[in-house]
């Protein structure tokens, strides 16, 4: 390792990249051919499966960073831990999202899912020259939330009955120019997706990109940062091929954002730390996970601190 020294303060990408190979040096990081040897499809990532490499997660007192002169990045001295924490893994990811829905000056964009990752994308999303910014979700503490945070419009699920339906009416019949899908396989709304689901007939809920698809103007862009899992999902590929849909996808290169991301943080354009709702101590991390899964207490983020910290 050259490029840190002992004390430095750095944040570290949730995915492995050699920063050598072909897809590395075309920026796509979370496409590394050389972190995972378990799979030709992911790249390594901290805390999963050997599907993902087997690595450790970085939710500890310590972790072992390889390729530690490619992902980390030095914190300058003045900008304090929770301000930039979100550059390892979120607001990389909500940002991309925008980004690759390849926002027009003025569009529409709808996003789906109001958690931390739609969070950041409707925040990138008005960064990237949106003119509406439209959030769905079904719980209320974070509608509330993106209508504070974003200046977003607002759309609960449950209430509206037909969500394409009254996204298309949101956007004078067309649909959205962009739909973002930031919420993935967990996705609620839909007893079919719910049942196929639970049967393990697909992997998870296809429910948001589904309505996505269908509720996006013809012509119009689909961004997917929520999570799927192989091998395959129930989703209307056929919808979007006649409506001469782009979908653009990836896991997040984070370490191609982190720098540009930590100006508009120091610049006072991104307030990442505003999203933090709960802080535990690192020994009662369950207890943080079951209240960030039941969506309990307002909960938007936690944020776990080591007994070093």
């Amino acid at each position: 390792m050259r490029s840190l020294r002992r004390g430095d303060r750095v944040v570290v990408p949730f995915h492995i990249s050699c920063g050598t190979c072909f897809f590395c040096q075309r920026g796509l990081y979370a496409n590394c051919q050389n972190s995972n040897p378990n799979s030709d499809v992911l790249a390594g990532v901290y805390g999963h499966s050997h599907l993902t490499g087997g690595y450790e997660g970085g939710q500890a007192e310590y972790v072992r960073v390889p390729f530690a002169d490619v992902g980390p990045l030095r914190i300058p001295d003045d900008m304090d831990d929770e301000a930039v924490l979100f550059l390892s893994d979120i607001l990389p990811t909500g940002y991309q999202a925008a980004e690759m829905a390849g926002i027009d000056e003025g569009d529409a964009v709808a996003v789906l899912g109001c958690g931390p990752v739609g969070l950041f994308a409707q925040k990138a999303a008005w960064l990237l020259g949106a003119g509406r910014v439209i959030a769905v979700d079904r719980v209320p503490e974070r509608l509330a939330f993106a209508r504070r945070y974003n200046q977003a419009e607002t759309v609960d699920f449950r209430e509206v009955g037909d969500v394409v339906g009254h996204l298309r009416r949101l956007t004078d019949g067309r649909g959205p120019d962009v739909c973002i899908d930031a919420v993935g396989l967990e996705a609620s709304g839909s007893a079919l997706h719910r049942v196929l689901g639970a049967a393990s007939l697909q992997a998870g809920r296809a429910t948001a990109l589904e309505w996505a698809i269908d509720a996006v103007r013809k012509g119009g862009h689909v961004s997917i940062a929520g999570v799927y899992g192989p091998p395959w999902n129930l989703v209307p590929i056929g919808v979007a091929m006649h409506k001469g849909l782009t979908l653009r996808m990836n896991q997040c290169n984070v370490r191609r954002y982190m720098d540009h991301l930590l100006e508009h943080i120091r610049a006072g354009r991104v307030d990442a730390r505003a999203i933090i709702t709960h802080r535990f101590p690192l020994d009662e991390a369950p207890e943080a996970y079951r209240l960030f899964a039941g969506k309990r207490d307002g909960c938007i983020k936690c944020v776990l601190i080591p007994p070093a910290a």
